[in-house]
């Protein structure tokens, strides 16, 4: 399922969601790579 996250506070990346973590945020891959950060809904 992909999901987008937004890091900073201009900085969205789109990417296939890997877990919730316990503090809001989300995890994301994209490629190799995961990304932390805020859902945007």
């Amino acid at each position: 399922m992909l999901k987008t996250v937004t890091i900073g506070s201009c900085v969205s990346i789109q990417g296939i969601f890997v877990k919730a973590l316990e503090d809001g945020r989300i995890c994301i891959r994209v490629g190799e790579q995961l990304f932390k950060g805020r859902p945007v809904s």
